[in-house]
């Protein structure tokens, strides 16, 4: 039986994750920070087939006794402050936990077990002011929010490791990925969120920022499955994990508020903009200039090509299908809420 650890295993990536080692026979366990309130997050539901460790990402030392208590196989670092926004205001705590907490990591692999594997989780938002497009594996990066910046540090310590110590490490360039499991403070969940809301009578206005950034957006569970084939190859390589499909802000938001049976109409431009439902001309989508990143990254677009042809990985889940997932759980948890208040 193989040993897993996983970092942030309460987050959406890890949830699946943990349920695909699970379903393979794996031991897993759980890095999580302790808490004044026990929250198990979204593994509340497997959480009796998790060995939970106490440890921070920022600690060093709770890290190597995580690493001794598993005797993890492999080891998938997940854990992040990933809010793109967030980083800009905690731009220090972001460089702690998605930076040196890296380094944290595979110190500990490095001294209590060399022969474990590791998964770094990097992301497309290193590539930032994109140099080419589509992106790829050789594309030069050039972050653009502190958030990414961190990030690039913990994709190129993880390759300093690899080449300087011989271990087995691996960096997964995931581009968007999202899920009925993605954090309400992300723009899809905000969206997804406030469809079901106002199918219900409970929000009048979906306030949104840059209508027409460009993302390459998949499913979270298509994407664990790329992070566990990484790391049963034999040698360790990064990759980029993508769609090869680019849709803007817009599209996301037509496509969600379609689930429901309403169909946008858009008018004005910029901060001027606003989507009106095309039936009885009510608006329900106004730009919020406040909303605006500082510097904006207007498009990515990965190339999984390398994924494809080494891994053998394959996306699943269609767009509109990871759209309609999101929704449909939206309304079930609002419907839920209206039921118990």
């Amino acid at each position: 039986m193989k040993r897993a650890l996983i970092t942030g295993i309460t987050g959406q990536d890890g949830s699946y994750l943990a349920e695909l080692l699970l379903s393979k026979g794996y031991e897993v366990y759980g890095l999580w920070r302790r808490k004044s309130v026990v929250d198990y997050g979204n593994v509340e539901h497997i959480k009796d087939r998790i060995r939970f460790i106490y440890g921070d990402m920022t600690d060093p030392i709770s890290l190597i006794a995580a690493m001794r208590i598993s005797q993890a196989d492999e080891v998938y670092n997940l854990a992040a402050q990933s809010f793109v926004t967030t980083s800009w205001e905690q731009p220090l705590a972001t460089a702690d936990i998605d930076g040196i907490g890296v380094t944290n990591i595979l110190e500990a692999i490095r001294i209590v077990k060399p022969s474990a594997r590791c998964y770094q989780a990097s992301t497309s938002e290193m590539f930032g002011l994109v140099q080419e497009t589509p992106q790829t594996e050789k594309t030069p990066f050039y972050p653009r929010s502190p958030y990414g910046v961190a990030k690039l540090y913990g994709h190129w310590i993880t390759k300093n490791y690899r080449e300087s110590y011989g271990l087995f490490a691996c960096s997964g360039i995931l581009f968007n990925h999202e899920s009925e499991r993605r954090g309400a403070e992300f723009v899809t969940r905000k969206i997804t969120r406030a469809v079901a809301l106002m199918t219900q009578g409970l929000q009048d206005v979906l306030e949104l920022g840059n209508m027409d950034a460009k993302r390459d957006w998949g499913h979270a569970q298509d994407y664990v499955r790329a992070m566990w084939l990484m790391l049963q190859q034999d040698e360790a390589d990064d990759y980029v994990i993508a769609t090869h499909e680019t849709r803007t802000v817009r599209e996301f938001v037509e496509t969600a508020f379609a689930q429901v049976g309403t169909t946008l109409e858009w008018s004005g431009s910029g901060v001027d903009e606003v989507g009106r439902d095309a039936q009885n001309g009510k608006v329900l989508v106004r730009v919020n200039p406040s909303f605006f990143r500082p510097a904006e990254v207007e498009i990515l677009l990965g190339n999984p090509a390398k994924a494809e042809s080494v891994l053998g990985w394959r996306r699943e889940i269609t767009f509109p299908e990871l759209v309609s997932r999101m929704v449909r759980r939206d309304m079930d948890l609002v419907r839920l809420q209206a039921e118990r208040s």
